[in-house]
């Protein structure tokens, strides 16, 4: 969805570029070390372990965090601009296809930007890993249909394969316009160019090193629970 312009003339801070909308909460790398340790403490079969490492990264800052990009965005955070020639929306007939990257597209992203949101730098977690996770652990990974009733970390380090150039304003599937980023970039940022949102390019600088992340990868090669481990805390 575009948002109502911003009062560029009343705040010309509005007007300056900048990486992301809002700046992280530290406590969202701290959900990703306790989270890596859980997927250790699982692979090593300490369930009741991992279940509490998964519980606590569920921390309410982050969910304060996310709501400032999911909810009603503010236009003090859109900060949307007009920008005279800036592509107008495209018929959905007439769009690119496909919409989303297939596998080899998308682990040509990944590979690329090593789970990692190009915007705002926070790690990501497939929701292919989530709902593996959750098999095992559906009541410290919590996941409801609405945001108050989802695992905080989890919903804000959700990975989406993001279109820089919007897919609705004429942006193809193409490796070029591809980025990974997080669920809240992404639908802050929604329909808007960068430009129209103030935001640098990030394929201008390089994505953010692994750093040992994963993004929880490695627990697709885990079976399905049968049955589900006893996951009471002591």
């Amino acid at each position: 969805m575009i948002l109502a312009v911003a009062d560029l003339a009343s705040n010309p801070t509005h007007a300056a570029r900048r990486h992301f909308m809002v700046e992280p909460v530290a406590e969202i790398a701290e959900a990703a070390r306790l989270l890596g340790t859980a997927c250790d403490a699982h692979l090593a079969g300490k369930y009741n372990h991992a279940a509490e490492l998964i519980a606590i990264a569920d921390m309410p800052k982050i969910a304060a965090w996310s709501e400032l990009l999911w909810g009603k965005v503010t236009p003090d955070i859109c900060r949307r601009r007009h920008v005279p020639g800036a592509p107008p929306i495209v018929p959905k007939a007439e769009r690119h296809a496909p919409r989303m990257p297939g596998r080899v597209l998308e682990r040509e992203v990944l590979a690329r930007d090593g789970f990692h949101c190009r915007f705002c730098g926070i790690p990501l977690i497939r929701s292919k890993v989530r709902a593996r996770l959750r098999m095992f652990y559906p009541e410290s990974l919590r996941w409801g249909d609405r945001n108050v009733d989802q695992h905080a970390a989890f919903q804000a380090m959700g990975l989406i394969v993001d279109h820089i150039l919007p897919h609705s304003r004429g942006g193809a599937t193409t490796l070029d316009n591809l980025i990974a980023a997080c669920g809240p970039c992404n639908c802050a940022r929604g329909e808007n160019t960068l430009d129209e949102v103030c935001l640098f390019d990030p394929r201008d600088r390089p994505p953010v090193p692994p750093n040992g992340w994963d993004g929880l990868e490695r627990v697709l090669g885990l079976p399905e629970p049968k049955p589900v481990p006893s996951c009471e805390f002591p």
